[in-house]
């Protein structure tokens, strides 16, 4: 049964890392606007994260993080300028804070399953923290990395935003409540589902 439980954790990864690629470059997992991308990637990452632990999510993030920075080379015009002002800033922002949301979402499930806290309502939460990590992080490298250049400035003088707070809010706005909100419904879902059939093929000291 644990051999069972591990081929079947392997299975899992190596599907969920299939549906990140096939999604990354398909119009499955980017909905193009004028500025930011809506990315709906974090709900395999999530879904993996939650059924399969920190670890996995990290790994899952790290492989939607390559896939975000290959949109860089002439698939995002957003990643293509950030790409041309700083290669290596670019590449922090894009690859790092995705690991970080793999690996933090997989520690909050983790953390309230071992709290009094309903199962469903744990796996609900985490999924919607991890677009709102996602976010947070991306958007935290942005400020930090090209707040000061002449093409996020552009975006801040459009926008009116009267400092970085204000323009995150600003251009984020309404795609960040779309993407946060089909990933928090579709990662829930997907999730509990999964977990339902995930945890018959684990042994009782394997659930603990």
């Amino acid at each position: 049964m644990k051999t069972q439980s591990k081929s079947v954790k392997l299975a899992l990864l190596g599907l969920f890392t299939a549906v990140i690629i096939l999604m990354a470059f398909t119009p499955l997992g980017y909905l193009r606007t004028l500025g930011l991308e809506i990315t709906f990637i974090v709900i395999p990452v999530s879904v993996g994260a939650v059924l399969l632990g920190p670890a996995a999510g990290a790994f899952l993030g790290g492989v939607f993080g390559v896939s975000s920075l290959i949109q860089c080379f002439g698939f995002s015009p957003f990643g293509a300028a950030l790409l041309s002002i700083d290669a290596l800033a670019t590449v922090f922002t894009c690859i790092v804070p995705r690991v970080l949301v793999g690996f933090l979402t997989g520690l909050i499930f983790k953390g309230l399953s071992r709290t009094r806290v309903n199962r469903t309502l744990s796996i609900v939460i985490s999924n919607l923290c991890c677009p709102l990590i996602n976010t947070l992080l991306f958007m935290s490298c942005v400020v930090l990395f090209f707040y000061g250049t002449d093409y996020i400035q552009e975006f801040v003088t459009s926008l009116g935003a009267a400092n970085p707070f204000m323009f995150v809010l600003l251009f984020v706005g309404i795609n960040g409540a779309v993407e946060a909100g089909v990933c928090f419904v579709a990662g829930s879902a997907v999730s509990e589902a999964l977990d339902v059939v995930f945890r018959k093929t684990r042994t009782p000291a394997a659930q603990e």
